[in-house]
């Protein structure tokens, strides 16, 4: 087995844990390295986790998931979200953002997303 596959593995292993310090290691390792395809598998295990905590990091957070500083990375994030076939916590954690982030730029994102997924 290569290291490329090792650490897909890895992902996949943390995006399927039931443990919310799973979130956490993809958080902090995952989404704030340089790799951008690291970035997007990470934010794919978090998507699909499809919890409130794990969709806060990609919804809410600042030059990550969908307000990603690539846009390759922020379509990829999106493009994951508008995949999940039980929408209710994203539309959930969107809606929060949409009201309560102080961010114009995250709210407007919010916005964006939210709509997209109403009219998908």
């Amino acid at each position: 087995m290569n290291d490329n596959q090792k650490l897909l593995n890895v992902i996949e292993a943390l995006g399927k844990h039931e443990d919310s310090y799973a979130v956490k290691v993809l958080d902090e390792v995952g989404t704030n390295c340089a790799d951008e395809e690291i970035r997007k598998l990470c934010i794919k295990a978090l998507v699909n986790r499809n919890t409130e905590d794990s969709l806060e990091v990609v919804i809410n957070r600042k030059g990550k998931g969908i307000n990603d500083l690539s846009s390759d990375v922020a379509m990829s994030a999106i493009n994951d979200i508008l995949e999940i076939k039980d929408r209710k916590n994203v539309l959930k954690v969107l809606e929060n953002t949409c009201k309560n982030a102080e961010d114009k730029i995250l709210r407007e994102c919010a916005e964006s997303v939210k709509t997209l997924i109403i009219f998908s």
